[in-house]
């Protein structure tokens, strides 16, 4: 199973069945947050939906789909991040995640998206990786820019959010350039 120690307070770690309960829970507390960006909140009704969830991303995971984890922050779960999708052929994973109410503002999703890009670098042997972002969402734009990620393109009505389309920013980070990002920042 997948487990990614990011710091002393953050680990990253593939959800379990029994994780359904507090999923659920961080969900249902941050629902309004959650909702204004993210169109699954309203599905996401009982904890068998979150249960029904963490099984779709180990079938993803099993089939080399996808890699989807917990961010626990002092053992506590504090939201979701992962690749949502990969296209191996391209050597691509795409990013996607979200923050509970209560631990936004900590940079703990920073840290989560730094450690699992190393991780798709390194060990995935990605080439590149992308992270879309609905065009009003700033605090979601945050973390690729923070990255140091390039503004690639603007994708216009990308996604429907319950009764209306949301453009889409999108970002991309290339091997090569985060491999020379993290050489600077060792010396």
């Amino acid at each position: 199973m997948f487990v990614n120690k990011v710091d002393q307070d953050v680990f990253l770690r593939m959800l379990q069945a029994k994780d359904a309960e507090a999923l659920f829970r961080l969900t249902d507390e941050s629902r309004t947050v959650l909702r204004e960006w993210l169109s699954w909140v309203d599905e996401t009704k009982n904890i068998e939906n979150s249960r029904a969830f963490i099984d779709t991303c180990f079938e993803q995971y099993n089939n080399r789909r996808g890699l989807t984890t917990g961010i626990f922050y002092k053992e506590q779960l504090a939201g979701v991040v992962g690749f949502h999708a990969f296209s191996w052929s391209n050597r691509i994973g795409y990013i996607g995640y979200w923050l509970g109410r209560d631990f936004q503002g900590r940079g703990i999703m920073t840290r989560s998206v730094r450690a699992l890009i190393h991780y798709g670098f390194q060990e995935l042997k990605l080439n590149r990786i992308e992270i879309r972002c609905a065009s009003g969402n700033k605090k979601s734009h945050a973390i690729p820019e923070r990255l140091g990620f390039k503004q690639e393109g603007y994708i216009r009505q990308a996604e429907w959010l319950y009764d209306h389309y949301v453009d889409h920013i999108v970002y991309g980070m290339l091997a090569d350039e985060w491999l020379n990002k993290e050489m600077v920042a060792v010396e």
